[in-house]
């Protein structure tokens, strides 16, 4: 991709996270990189409820994020007199904890005088590989894959994306964590229901249906997926029951995320697909795309499992992009629970929402 103007971005950029259960901060510039990434989990906080509590969330985000970014700081060796700008969760998020970050963003901004960078969570999320070396170019087709979010997107370059299909009930971690909640899993259930898989007989005497894969199309369902675990899973089921349920579940969601993708590398003409948001991470999927692209002759980018899910590097990324595009700011503080991906434009035809 062509490199943003470092005169129009001339310092690092401070990016905040707030925008669900992890509070982040993070630096980054053109010339040094990645300078500096924390984070803190709230997963401990929630796991008695079984789920996120909003309220919570957003109180926790307020103890944490100040020594976040002091944190992140003092790891850079950077002063608040250095940064070039402020980027920050502008949504889609939880509002209450949106407007944790945004209000600690706008307050530096203000006061040091430059400018506040509002940031579209998925949009950094479909940027976060190119953290990485080698870096995708565009145009790609993005997977974007998380607890809220399925979708495939035609990437030609910043703001310049096209969606191709998405979930029209559950998106694929939510359909991960209702169905290890039906097996007894603690929370976060994904990733323990991606664990208990790995115990599981392969092939397994279980086998799910591939939603919406026998039919045209790039839209997603997962809800049906959770009620055909519900009716095989058994009162007395034993533990190596559970297992074989959750290989089968896991390799029915890797198998449609699979074919999807390959359509939509089909109908868009691209030989590149980056796979982003948390369910990223998950081994089986890497699996199954990494023979995809063996076979397809085709190149598949994945963000380090740190940055699959939520967190500041790609925050502060694409705050650094958006800036050294020539996008402007005014001093209009912006945060939204929903924002449309399809909404976003280019820099140079969307203002920044902050300070000159």
């Amino acid at each position: 991709m062509r490199m943003p103007n470092t005169a129009l971005c001339p310092g690092p950029i401070l990016g905040i996270e707030t925008s669900c259960d992890e509070t982040a901060a993070a630096l980054y510039d053109g010339g040094a990189g990645l300078r500096a990434h924390t984070l803190y989990s709230q997963i401990r906080l929630h796991a008695e409820y079984g789920g996120v509590v909003p309220e919570l969330a957003s109180r926790d985000h307020v103890r944490r994020i100040n020594g976040l970014i002091r944190a992140a700081m003092t790891e850079a060796g950077v002063k608040m007199s250095d940064l070039g700008g402020v980027a920050y969760t502008a949504g889609p998020g939880l509002i209450g904890a949106l407007m944790v970050g945004a209000s600690v963003a706008a307050g530096l901004a203000a006061a040091l005088g430059i400018p506040l960078i509002p940031v579209h969570h998925m949009e950094a999320h479909l940027l976060a590989p190119m953290l990485e070396t080698p870096a995708p170019a565009f145009p790609f087709v993005a997977l974007l894959v998380s607890g809220g979010h399925t979708l495939l997107v035609e990437v030609r370059g910043l703001g310049q994306y096209t969606l191709l299909g998405q979930s029209l009930d559950d998106a694929v971690g939510e359909a991960f964590d209702k169905t290890a909640k039906l097996l007894g899993l603690p929370y976060p259930g994904g990733p323990e229901l991606a664990r208990l898989a790995q115990r599981g007989q392969q092939p397994s005497q279980y086998r799910f249906p591939r939603p919406m894969t026998d039919r045209p199309g790039l839209d997603f369902s997962f809800s049906g997926l959770k009620t055909a675990v519900l009716t095989a899973l058994k009162p007395d089921a034993s533990e190596q029951d559970k297992a074989d349920l959750a290989w089968a579940f896991q390799e029915a969601v890797t198998d449609t995320l699979t074919i999807k993708a390959t359509r939509a590398l089909d109908a868009s003409g691209a030989q590149r697909l980056v796979v982003a948001g948390g369910v990223g991470a998950n081994l089986r999927l890497r699996e199954k795309l990494g023979e995809l692209a063996r076979h397809r002759d085709v190149e598949v980018y994945f963000p380090r499992q740190a940055f699959c899910t939520d967190n500041a590097a790609m925050v502060a990324y694409t705050g650094w992009l958006r800036r050294g595009e020539g996008q402007r700011a005014d001093q209009r503080l912006f945060t939204t629970p929903r924002w449309p991906l399809s909404d976003l434009k280019p820099p140079q035809l969307q203002a920044l929402q902050g300070i000159e």
